[in-house]
């Protein structure tokens, strides 16, 4: 039974209003306002088709300008690829860019062969540059004597009254062009006048060696099929018979001091020292043993009964005599620098049948 006045237990409770604080409703109000300005200025953005960075960015520039600084805006500056070189404090200027000849004063150790190899031209060049000291002859080469080391490779020609340009290309093998053109050469193409007396330069000229060798002639006796006038010169009548195999003469296998064999320089310099034993390369019977002529010097010849001869040439001294008979690698002279030589050094000839040998095609 319901008593007046008092509440019933079962009955549900009327729900009581929460109270928010102020500030937090004004917060909230103005994270929305913002989240709704920023989506707006996006779209804006989208459509307008600008570009917030750069945007951004130039204000950035203009605040920068704005402040009155002089500094530029830096930009790095690109990569490029490309082939690292060291530091080489040295100038190194080539030999072959000269138009000009220039003088060399011969030293003691030098050979027209290493002249040459330093200039970076042929041997041949330097001779026919000096046939009025050389007479193409390398031997002539002496301590002291002033050579004309032409810029490249060719004639160097002294001009002749009644010389015409069409005359000497043809002499020496080439066009007249080849002369008119040359730098060194300061010719007027238009109207080239050369005065007797002036040397000129022939790019790529040649001429033919005039030959200074010793001579061999055939011999009378028989067994022995040569022999060489002079006062080492002798007539054996036998002799050891040659193997047809030569080995190093010199003390120092492979080894040159000088000329190698080429046009002008029928043989090779073979390295060794004042004193030093020089051997037969190979048996045969000693045709020739003294001085001679020519730029040879102290000479030693022998002939190897079997179309081969041999000479050793600017010897200090002798150690066999004319007509005797070497074994191969039988010591016969001495090293030294006897005749139209800078330095010691072995000047060594192999013929055959009258006809030189390139030794290198023969030697162990």
């Amino acid at each position: 039974m319901d008593i007046a006045g008092q509440s019933n237990s079962n009955e549900p409770s009327k729900p009581q209003n929460r109270k928010y604080p102020t500030w937090l409703i004004i917060t909230t109000w103005v994270i929305a306002g913002l989240m709704v300005a920023l989506m707006a200025f996006s779209l804006f953005q989208y459509f307008s088709g600008a570009s917030l960075l750069a945007f951004v960015k130039r204000s950035s520039t203009t605040a920068s300008s704005d402040s009155g600084s002089s500094l530029p805006e830096y930009e790095p500056q690109k990569e490029y690829a490309a082939v690292e070189r060291s530091v080489n404090a040295d100038t190194v200027l080539p030999v072959g860019s000269r138009d000009d000849v220039v003088k060399y004063t011969v030293s003691t150790g030098d050979s027209l062969f290493g002249i040459a190899e330093q200039y970076e031209i042929e041997p041949e060049s330097i001779l026919w540059a000096n046939s009025d000291t050389l007479n193409d002859d390398p031997h002539m080469i002496s301590v002291g004597v002033n050579l004309n080391i032409p810029p490249v490779d060719g004639i160097l020609y002294e001009w002749k009254d009644g010389d015409t340009l069409d005359h000497i290309a043809g002499l020496y093998k080439v066009d007249v062009e080849d002369i008119l053109l040359f730098p060194g050469n300061s010719l007027d193409i238009t109207n080239p006048v050369i005065e007797p007396g002036t040397k000129i330069m022939i790019p790529g000229g040649y001429r033919e060696f005039q030959t200074w060798v010793v001579p061999v002639a055939a011999g009378n006796d028989a067994g022995v099929t040569a022999q060489i006038a002079g006062p080492g010169s002798c007539s054996p009548s036998s002799g050891y018979v040659g193997t047809y195999s030569f080995v190093w003469p010199a003390p120092y296998y492979g080894q040159l001091s000088g000329n190698d064999y080429w046009s002008g320089h029928q043989a090779i310099d073979a390295t060794c020292y004042q004193g030093d034993s020089i051997f037969a390369s190979d048996a045969g019977v000693v045709i020739y043993a003294g001085p001679i002529s020519g730029g040879y010097g102290n000479l030693v010849a022998i002939d190897h009964q079997n179309g081969y001869l041999t000479l050793y040439a600017h010897l200090n001294g002798f150690n066999v005599a004319c007509g005797q008979s070497v074994s191969q690698g039988q010591v016969i002279g001495f090293c030294g620098s006897t005749g139209n030589s800078t330095g010691a050094h072995l000047h060594f000839e192999v013929r055959q049948n009258g006809g030189f040998v390139n030794p290198w095609h023969v030697l162990q």
